[in-house]
């Protein structure tokens, strides 16, 4: 009965062994095309992400343009705003000059016109008293 019992558990171990094997296989929780799938994936993000980087340094391009232009413009509108203030002052001075000079000789005029009649009214009486009537004497 000893060799039966013997031979017996032999079998039952050597029947249970593959079952044990299977328990200690290592379950891989993905395979091969889940992983070309995964470098493919990783390779197409890395291709988007080198796009969305040339896009966002072609947009801050086009900012620093716009910025350049902006400075520019203002520039030249200042410059020209400068420039127009320049030339009114200075046409204004020059407008001015032959307007001073034409008053200042007729006030000049007038003043050898009052002193002559003075000196006239000094002869003649009636233009004395016109003279007086209008504060010029």
């Amino acid at each position: 009965m000893k060799p039966l019992v013997i031979v017996s558990l032999l079998f039952f171990t050597l029947y249970c062994l593959p079952a044990l094997a299977q328990e200690q296989q290592v379950i891989v929780p993905y395979t091969l095309a889940d992983r070309d799938r995964a470098i493919l994936t990783e390779a197409k993000i890395n291709a988007l992400e080198a796009k969305m980087e040339f896009k966002f340094d072609s947009q801050q391009r086009q900012l620093d343009d716009i910025k350049s232009l902006f400075y520019w413009g203002f520039g030249i509108l200042i410059t020209l705003f400068i420039f127009m203030l320049g030339y009114m002052i200075w046409d204004r001075r020059t407008a001015m000059q032959p307007a001073l000079m034409q008053a200042s000789k007729a006030e000049e005029n007038s003043r050898n016109l009052i002193t002559t009649l003075r000196e006239y009214s000094k002869k003649h009486p009636d233009l004395a008293e016109i003279l007086k009537t209008h504060g010029i004497l």
